[in-house]
């Protein structure tokens, strides 16, 4: 009998490969991305203390756009390098959480990376 993977199943699979080899320092934290059918989401880690240092999500009240589409995903991507400007930091270690980056996690990159992030 044929048994077919699940399409999250394998995602999660290859998120925990990648996990394996990056992480997130002080100096330079994980820039986490977690896309759903309708939104995106991204925070900035630091995986010494565990801590999510900022977030910025489609569902946040002042987002003014589509989280589904690649113009929300850039916005998001803007709202963090903003955010972690705010906080001092200026590079990140880019997470795309087991996606192909492609569409909204490739585009959510370019609004942070427009936005003075480096990575």
């Amino acid at each position: 009998m044929f048994y077919k993977r699940d399409k999250n199943e394998q995602r999660l699979r290859r998120h925990r490969r990648v996990r394996g080899k990056i992480s997130g320092t002080p100096e330079i934290p994980r820039l986490s991305v977690f896309r759903s059918t309708k939104h995106i989401y991204a925070q900035i880690i630091d995986d010494t203390t565990g801590n999510t240092l900022c977030a910025a999500s489609s569902v946040e009240n002042g987002f003014s756009g589509n989280g589904g589409n690649v113009e929300g995903a850039k916005l998001v991507g803007e709202m963090i390098a903003e955010k972690a400007k705010k906080l001092g930091i200026e590079s990140v270690v880019f997470d795309r959480g087991g996606y192909v980056y492609h569409g909204r996690v490739a585009a959510l990159a370019e609004g942070a990376r427009d936005n003075g992030l480096k990575f």
